[in-house]
């Protein structure tokens, strides 16, 4: 290892031997102080916003320097608007009930053992995310309201946003009396703190969630030696029924495209049943088309909008987070249920139909971790679903599925009351 390697594997320790001692401060501290600290750091994000903007423009400058797309650096880029937006985020999560101490369940026993499912805190979680400052908000503000303490490692391209972001959070921690290490951020942008984090530092990491691209997603999974929830890529579908309204396909296509193309709930493939392509898809892609989307089809979609390009195998696997579109024409719904198993990330998938029957047989036979019917894609969002916020959408399915809010980072214990019993 070299000297350099050395030292920050060292600063690693450091922050997870604190982030250890703080999880037990943050597990005997009554909900009353998380909420306060959540309120105060809402504040301060708030208070702190010109120094949050002009730390997020230079890390904007570096990014057109470096030559990144138009969506990532709208993905990196903040406004008035949007610290607004984050700061009401984390007051609304402050907002939401505790998650920690519930009675999950409760029976009891024929000895008289009264037994009891409880929540109860995962403890510490490093979180690992690129490109998006207001990650750090809203994973910091979760992991606090469940009680978990955060290591967060941002990518080098928000760094500058999210050290800024990640000081007003810890003026809100002290001004409740909570340990500042209860939210830490790691300051460089060395990718070898990645590697430190990978091996759990010693057993202080409890989880570690990636929140990025496939290529940092596959090695997380690949070489970390503590549990990972999975956050893959969005390839979500919106497929069009033979019943489906047609201004209603055409209103949804165009919001779960176009809204914000480098979210991860964006529909990436539209499929659109054979028996109504005629009616729906020409007004759909003239609205696309209009609104500036690309379209790449299939034969059968190209014969009803020659203006298309031809689509290629690899279309239909691509989370493009850009205004582009594939589109294939299907022969009905089981056809449509076999493209999005084939083809599909397990994130996000819609079926846009009048018939309740069909609308039933997709959701029950798409097994992904969020299935609409009749509403925009771009709804797969935590804040949505009334999360306050969210860390990701888990495409695993173990532990937590679909928006991971502060109660799907909580596990449970079993508590156990008795008289006197023995085991014979």
């Amino acid at each position: 290892m070299t000297e350099r390697m050395s030292d920050i594997h060292a600063q690693m320790l450091d922050m997870g031997r604190r982030a250890r001692m703080a999880a037990q401060a943050l597990r005997d501290a009554p909900a009353q102080a998380r909420t306060d600290a959540l309120i105060a750091a809402a504040q301060a994000l708030t208070a702190a916003s010109a120094d949050i903007l002009a730390a997020n423009l230079r890390d904007v400058d570096r990014a057109r320097a470096a030559g990144l797309s138009e969506a990532l650096i709208d993905r990196l880029s903040l406004t008035p608007a949007r610290i607004e937006a984050v700061a009401a985020a984390v007051a609304e999560v402050a907002t939401l009930p505790d998650p920690l101490g519930r009675e999950l369940a409760r029976w009891e026993r024929p000895n008289g053992l009264d037994i009891a499912r409880v929540s109860t805190p995962i403890g510490v979680l490093a979180i690992i995310y690129e490109s998006r400052p207001n990650v750090t908000a809203d994973a910091a503000a979760l992991c606090l309201r469940s009680g978990n303490v955060a290591i967060l490692r941002c990518g080098s391209d928000c760094l500058e946003s999210s050290l800024a972001i990640h000081a007003a959070m810890t003026r809100g921690l002290i001004s409740a009396g909570l340990p500042a290490d209860a939210i830490q951020i790691v300051a460089t942008p060395d990718r070898a703190a990645v590697g430190a984090l990978l091996t759990g530092l010693e057993g202080t990491v409890d989880l570690l969630i990636p929140r990025g691209g496939k290529s940092l997603v596959a090695r997380v999974q690949a070489e970390a030696r503590v549990p990972v929830l999975g956050h893959l890529e969005g390839l979500c579908h919106t497929y069009l029924h033979a019943a489906a309204d047609a201004d209603m396909a055409v209103a949804l296509s165009l919001n779960a495209k176009m809204r914000r193309v480098s979210v991860c709930g964006a529909t990436e493939t539209l499929l659109v049943d054979a028996e109504a392509a005629k009616r729906l898809l020409p007004p759909v892609a003239q609205a696309l088309s209009a609104a500036g989307c690309a379209l790449r089809g299939d034969a059968a979609a190209m014969a009803l909008v020659p203006e298309m390009t031809e689509a290629e195998e690899a279309d239909w696997t691509t989370e493009y987070l850009a205004p582009i579109l594939a589109v294939r024409i299907v022969s009905g719904l089981d056809e449509a249920v076999d493209h999005i198993r084939r083809h599909g990330s397990g994130h996000t998938e819609c079926i846009v139909t009048e018939d309740a029957a069909a609308a039933a047989r997709f959701l029950n036979a798409v097994d992904s971790a969020i299935v609409m019917w009749n509403a925009s894609t771009q709804f797969a969002d935590g804040g949505e679903f009334g999360f306050g916020g969210e860390i990701g959408i888990s495409t695993s399915r173990l532990h937590a599925r679909g928006p991971v809010g502060a109660e799907q980072l909580t596990s449970y214990k079993y508590v156990v009351r008795g008289t006197g019993q023995t085991r014979p």
